[in-house]
């Protein structure tokens, strides 16, 4: 019964907050209406102590003034569900905190007899701070520090005036004046900087959905350029051999299916065989191993994301029912690696060993794994591998090359 309970006041609450929200506001334009609600009904919540409290007391103005705040705050809310414009109830929610407890104090008497209720003032300038930026909130807080001088200025002749508040009370309110604006504020900003770190979190695996994870640690660290020049790399180059013609007799939709299902399957290979997937152009997949962070073995991690790439296409094609072989390149050897671009960043890789596994890929029959000759010599010990002969490769002229056949222990080549 509790747990029912707790979670239908969780969805009240969450329908208060977001009764501003339009459909193309921007998440942090979403948090800033839902916090500047979620302050203003809790501030308003709250006043009912002091509402309910003078008036008990006999002191109908001072009473007023907060029941006045509470019915204000309720039609600003009313207005800004109707009429979404968040600029005028933005105003009105920083005004009324800022001015309506300094006429609370005044009425009662000063900074003493109010139990300095103009704490709840405070809560203008923060709030400007948190809902319309650093540069915007100084005058509010200007504001705020010239009210406060003002009721220095005139706190004696308020006092000389004041109504009889028992003390018990005044003490009372004074906790309350300090608990409650601390709460206020505690809560409104726990409330934003949540929003806040959920959208983050969104953005930093957005980000490393781009890139690996250690060019975006230092893309965050404001590096002008981010370009490696990586001694030993291993570099993959596959592609879908009958994929274009099965394209055009298959609907649009159905091709993109099939080909995220391969790729999404070929990114879990990559990352559990420890190399990086740089991009993907069509139906052809670009990954390596070596790059960012150094490995030794980088050939080897090549090897096994490769071998295991036919059989997780074979199982995408089967159960989509089409025919479907993959042709795969590998080369080893110095790349240049860097992030390009602005508006939207690339991770890339150039170099003669990408030009050659490129070929190494377009030169190789379908459903084969062709390597040159410098990444089959880093492969023997734990690879097999054939010699396919001398293969007259574009812009290489003829070259050396090898087909990998699988594990040394599947007894397999030499």
């Amino acid at each position: 019964m509790l747990p029912r309970l707790r979670e239908g006041a969780v969805r009240r609450v969450r329908r208060l907050v977001e009764v501003g929200a339009l459909p193309g506001d921007s998440p942090e334009v979403r948090a800033r209406k839902a916090g500047l609600v979620l302050s203003s009904a809790l501030m308003a919540a709250l006043s009912c102590v002091w509402v309910i409290t003078y008036a008990v007391l006999g002191l109908w103005v001072s009473a007023l003034i907060p029941f006045a705040y509470q019915v204000a705050t309720a039609v600003s809310i009313a207005v800004f569900a109707r009429t979404r414009r968040y600029v005028v109830f933005r105003w009105s929610q920083l005004a009324l905190p800022l001015l309506l407890p300094f006429a609370l104090q005044w009425s009662l008497g000063g900074f003493e007899n109010s139990s300095a209720v103009c704490l709840w003032a405070i809560t203008s300038p923060v709030g400007a701070l948190v809902f319309v930026g650093a540069r915007r909130a100084v005058p509010w807080m200007l504001a705020f520090v010239a009210l406060v001088l003002a009721s220095v200025a005139v706190d004696a002749q308020l006092a000389a005036g004041a109504p009889d508040i028992p003390q018990g009370v005044q003490i009372a309110f004074f906790a309350l004046n300090v608990l409650g604006v601390a709460t206020t504020v505690f809560a409104v900003l726990r409330y934003f900087v949540e929003a806040r770190e959920r959208e983050q979190a969104k953005s930093e695996r957005l980000l490393l959905s781009v890139l690996p994870a250690p060019i975006a640690a230092r893309l965050k660290e404001d590096e002008a350029v981010i370009a490696d020049a990586v001694p030993e790399a291993t570099v993959l180059f596959a592609d879908l051999s009958g994929f274009t013609a099965l394209a055009e007799r298959h609907p649009a939709a159905e091709v993109v299916a099939l080909l995220d299902a391969v790729f999404a399957r070929w990114d879990a290979l990559a990352a559990a065989h420890g190399a990086e997937k740089i991009k993907t152009i069509g139906d052809a997949y670009m990954a390596a191993a070596g790059i960012p962070l150094p490995r030794a073995d980088h050939a080897e991690a090549v090897a096994g994301l490769a071998l295991a790439m036919g059989p997780e296409l074979a199982a995408c094609a089967e159960a989509a029912g089409v025919p479907l072989q993959v042709r795969i390149g590998i080369d080893s050897g110095p790349v240049v690696a860097g992030v390009i671009g602005r508006a939207k960043f690339s991770y890339d890789l150039w170099g003669d060993t990408v030009n050659t596994a490129s070929r190494m890929e377009s030169h190789a029959e379908p459903g084969t794994i062709q390597v040159t000759e410098r990444a089959a010599e880093r492969l023997r010990g734990r690879f097999a591998v054939r010699e396919r002969g001398t293969v007259e490769v574009k812009g290489k002229g003829p070259m050396r090359t090898f087909v990998l056949l699988g594990p040394r222990a599947s007894g397999r080549g030499g």
